[in-house]
């Protein structure tokens, strides 16, 4: 799996992926990471990634030439049987899930995440380059990048030997039908806040009831 970020701001995504189980796994060869600067694939001498819209309004919008000349170099770069898709972070898209990233590692071996920025992006981006238009939540951010980041760091879980503890994939809170149950480390007492006495006990028969009675319902 390689990912791929468009973005104009390069030093935002780098550090995010030198550390942690996201930076081992990089480190290890178990996915690639491609970050592309907008700017580099503009054609006038000013570099210009953004202009005035169209009808008047506030702010800047991207234009779709750099983001297409991208694109279409990144296309170019892969083999003939590689699948890519082309993802436009944006907040009127449809929510990023555990179900979708599973879809997208299970069936991509490429994907391509446009980050916008300003006041938006020219809607023949969402409308003739990108395949899926993709939101994090409900709110809005300053760039498309902290998206991104979001996106790649759930999918990049889910790949084979990234995280060191298989196990831990498997009974994350997504993964199942409810939220994982609350969990306890050292110091046994911290203030008045006590560890629940059947966590202490050894007795697993009790502590899985015990974790089963605690687990939330999603929503």
């Amino acid at each position: 799996m390689t990912f791929h970020i468009i973005t104009i701001f390069p030093e935002i995504i780098r550090p995010y992926f030198s550390k942690g189980v996201i930076g081992m796994g990089r480190e290890k060869g178990l996915f690639d990471l491609k970050i592309y600067n907008l700017r580099e694939f503009t054609t006038d001498k000013h570099r210009k990634v953004d202009d005035t819209p169209y009808g008047g309004g506030p702010g800047m919008v991207m234009k779709v030439e750099p983001i297409f000349n991208c694109i279409q170099a990144i296309k170019d770069s892969l083999a003939k049987k590689e699948k890519s898709l082309v993802i436009l972070t944006s907040a009127r898209g449809k929510v990023f899930n555990q179900k979708k990233a599973k879809k997208l590692v299970d069936k991509y071996q490429h994907l391509i995440f446009i980050c916008g920025r300003y006041e938006g992006v020219d809607q023949r981006v969402a409308e003739f380059v990108a395949d899926k238009e993709f939101s994090i939540g409900k709110y809005v951010l300053s760039g498309g990048e902290l998206a991104a980041l979001v996106m790649t760091d759930v999918c990049a879980r889910l790949i084979e030997g990234v995280l060191g503890n298989e196990e831990s994939l498997i009974s994350e809170s997504y993964n199942q039908e409810e939220f994982d149950y609350p969990v306890y480390t050292k110091p046994e007492q911290f203030k008045n806040w006590l560890v629940p006495k059947v966590l202490l006990g050894g007795n697993h028969g009790e502590i899985k009831k015990w974790r089963d009675k605690h687990r939330v319902q999603k929503n």
